[in-house]
């Protein structure tokens, strides 16, 4: 059976009471975006879509996209602490990527090593939660090193959760999940009859973890792309024709406002 690189989650009970005690700066930084704390979602996911396409219309390689979206990257979780976000996850490599060039795949790797021991003092001091979700199957060793290392370093930590999802699939954290649970009803820990929608996601990557209420994609595209397909279901779609260099605080800003009009039902009906 393959192996996520999850780390078990504190309880969503724990983070809850931690994030309804937001402090004054928090508040403060709210108010002046003209958000109410309780119209924010607790998860937000992004799929960073259009480095390369970004780098391309400037007549650049399409790795220079890539480095550019790392400051984005940066600038995003940088306001969502500020703003008592309890969970960020980001989209950073998806097993279908594999598909592009060498040279691409190793730059990229090189620059997702850069980017965790960069991070590393800025993620202790936001008191950030660093995990990790998707296969470690074909990863460089020195990439699986530095991400272990920050969730390690930062397991205790009590502030915001930022989750990547690195040669990741929603296909196949659900095929993973299927055969987990499988082998539980093959050694007699589970009966068939047993296996409900609460069995199937406590053996998702994303166990423990509150499901996102946001998924945001940038670069227009109206589509998944295979990302937290089982988490997503309720999720509110916000997609913006910007490519990921060029999303900053303001775009993240509004995506917030957009969800905060939104009318959340459920399935069910308007009380």
């Amino acid at each position: 059976m393959k192996r996520s690189l999850f780390i078990p989650h504190p309880s969503s009970c724990i983070l809850g009471i931690a994030f309804m005690e937001l402090n004054a700066a928090t508040l403060k930084r709210l108010a002046e975006a003209g958000l109410d704390p309780a119209k924010l979602p607790r998860h937000i996911a992004v799929i960073m879509d259009g480095n390369g396409r970004w780098a391309q219309e400037r007549g650049k390689e399409r790795v220079h996209g890539h480095v550019q979206g790392v400051k984005s990257v940066r600038t995003t979780i940088e306001e969502c602490c500020r703003l008592g976000i309890e969970q960020l996850t980001l989209f950073c490599f998806s097993t279908e990527n594999w598909k592009r060039p060498a040279e691409e795949i190793n730059f990229l790797m090189a620059l997702l090593k850069e980017y965790l021991i960069k991070e590393r003092a800025e993620i202790m001091k936001e008191n950030i939660r660093f995990t990790v979700i998707g296969r470690r199957e074909g990863l460089p060793d020195f990439v699986q090193h530095e991400m272990d290392e920050n969730i390690r370093v930062s397991q205790n930590n009590t502030g915001m959760t930022l989750c990547l999802a690195i040669n990741y699939s929603g296909r196949t954290e659900i095929v993973d999940a299927v055969r987990t649970l499988a082998q539980q009803v093959r050694v007699d820990i589970l009966r068939p009859d047993d296996i409900d929608e609460t069995a199937i996601a406590n053996n998702l990557y994303t166990a423990g973890m509150p499901e996102p209420d946001l998924l945001i994609r940038t670069a227009g595209e109206m589509r998944i792309s295979n990302f937290l397909l089982w988490q997503i279901s309720y999720a509110e779609l916000w997609v913006t024709e910007k490519c990921w260099p060029d999303f900053d605080e303001a775009t993240l800003r509004q995506a917030l406002h957009d969800f905060a009009r939104r009318e959340r039902r459920f399935g069910g009906l308007k009380n």
